[in-house]
């Protein structure tokens, strides 16, 4: 009986064990200095839109309309890079403390949006595509 057990184990350890040891090719491609460039300046434009959102005046404007500071760091973090990068080249349109109503109503119909598509649930009176 004990010699039947070790030659079974025998014969599913062998194979198992060859194809463990079998070599794996790995995939690596190169990159190009635009990419690298892009990802840097999707960072930069994030950082420029939260700085942007931590302003006393702009956070003042977002509770008027019913969205906490906290809800839109969260959402520009849940946005794409391009949209963030349009965001932030809104943001270097806008005079400073000049055309901040026509900022803060671009944030609210993307927030709109993105509730409406059911990303994250802000506005009561949206309704989730989900």
């Amino acid at each position: 009986m004990k010699n039947i057990l070790h030659r079974l184990l025998i014969v599913a350890l062998v194979p198992a064990l060859t194809l463990v040891s079998l070599p794996v090719r790995a995939q690596a491609g190169l990159i190009s200095t635009e990419e690298v460039v892009a990802d840097a300046g999707g960072q930069a434009a994030r950082d420029k839109v939260a700085d942007f959102l931590a302003r006393d005046d702009v956070r003042q404007a977002l509770e008027g309309h019913g969205v906490a500071g906290d809800e839109a760091l969260e959402r520009v973090r849940a946005m794409s890079d391009a949209e963030v990068a349009q965001l932030a080249q809104r943001v270097d349109e806008v005079p400073a403390g000049g055309d901040v109503l026509g900022l803060l109503f671009t944030v609210f119909v993307i927030l709109l949006v993105t509730d409406i598509l059911g990303f994250t649930k802000v506005f009561p009176f949206t309704r989730s595509v989900r």
